[in-house]
């Protein structure tokens, strides 16, 4: 191998708990690894001596950072994207890529990806504010049931406002958005897939997800899946055929429905680690993390085979808690075999934030859900 792939010197946007466990990942391999983000109470900044301090937002700020690094990457898509492309003018490696960011980081312009590319998904109509949402239910033109979602800066559940009844539409979204059809989904799924500079893709195994019903984020997924062979072929064959659309290089999650009819349809994208391939840290040969630096590096994609079955539950700060974090019955759900807690060290709670993960794994995938069930019921995130 040449050495120098391992000798470039690699930046991350952003510091959240993705960030810190890129960067654990890549300490494995020694990596020159610094991570920009707003301030030290970040995650990151726990584990990355090189954490330095701006807005990952902030042009200035981002060309910075980046001027003396060979490689930048991202752990969130809320970045400046112009300052990517001036450092991609410098001759910097930028993955994933100015022009695939630039699509997916408005929900508007990857829909109009999938049309034109006539990938399966569900209807959509752009809106430049909730008035023409109001204007086209009174003409006729809306129908409810329907899911509006802004076109930017929308994640872990923002930015996201289901509509279900006339009631619902004074909780209608400010901002330019799109609504899409309310789709009878049977089942949630997820395809975590990695691509290199060589071209070679390398494939994790379908996740299904659990959502939890008023914050509109991931409780639960398990792995391996229930659908069906030609499902799952299906699935895998579309996420590979986005991100040879796109020309990713770095790890992409697609997000599917599989509706009552057991069509697949394409939700979005992240081209980022994902909270659907947290469990592979423990459940893969080769995690999320890894396999996403080994990509952006252009190494050999190591192999995603599933060493045991997996359950991945979101750790979120409960409801009516805010302020300094304690973490209940902690060591009862730690004495489980196969239990697995990732505490992001977040310092302060608050309903609905993501605090960590816990990842679960046994021979026997109805185990694996039985130790987690118990798990999400015991393990609460108070103050």
């Amino acid at each position: 191998m040449n050495q120098e792939k391992l000798n470039q010197k690699i930046g991350i946007l952003g510091g959240g708990q993705l960030g810190k466990m890129l960067f654990q990942a890549g300490s494995k391999f020694g990596l020159q690894i610094s991570i920009l983000d707003k301030d030290i109470s970040f995650p990151a900044a726990q584990v990355c001596p090189s954490f330095v301090c701006g807005n990952i937002a902030d042009y200035e700020d981002v060309l910075r950072f980046g001027k003396d690094l060979d490689i930048i990457t991202i752990e969130i898509e809320n970045v400046n994207i112009q300052a990517l492309e001036t450092l991609e003018k410098m001759g910097k490696k930028v993955y994933p890529q100015p022009s695939v960011l630039s699509i997916v980081k408005d929900k508007g312009r990857q829909k109009i990806f999938y049309e034109g590319s006539s990938f399966p998904a569900s209807e959509f109509t752009l809106y430049k504010d909730k008035s023409e949402i109001l204007a086209d239910i009174d003409a006729g033109k809306l129908s409810i049931p329907f899911v509006q979602k802004l076109r930017n800066d929308g994640y872990d559940g923002r930015g996201v406002q289901v509509v279900r009844s006339a009631d619902d539409l004074e909780l209608l979204l400010e901002g330019a958005s799109l609504t899409e059809e309310m789709v009878e989904i049977e089942k949630e799924i997820a395809v975590v897939l990695a691509r290199n500079p060589s071209g070679q893709v390398n494939t994790f195994p379908i996740v299904e997800m659990h959502f939890h019903p008023s914050a509109n984020l991931v409780e639960f997924l398990f792995t391996p899946s229930t659908l069906t062979e030609d499902q799952q072929n299906e699935a895998e064959f579309l996420a590979k055929e986005i991100a040879q659309k796109l020309g990713i290089i770095g790890l992409l999650a697609v997000e599917m429905f599989v509706d009552k009819k057991g069509k697949i349809l394409i939700n979005e994208v992240a081209p980022r680690p994902h909270n659907s391939g947290h469990h592979t840290i423990e459940a893969c040969i080769t995690s999320q993390y890894e396999m996403h630096l080994r990509a952006i590096l252009d190494l050999p994609l190591g192999s995603t085979d599933l060493i045991n079955p997996a359950v991945m539950i979101n750790l979120l700060g409960e409801p009516g808690y805010a302020g300094i974090v304690r973490y209940q019955d902690f060591e009862q759900c730690l004495a489980l075999n196969g239990v697995y807690p990732h505490l992001y060290g977040k310092k302060e709670t608050r309903p609905y934030r993501k605090m960590g993960h816990v990842t679960v794994i046994d021979k026997d995938l109805n185990v694996a859900i039985k130790k987690a069930l118990f798990v999400q019921k015991a393990l609460k995130v108070v103050s």
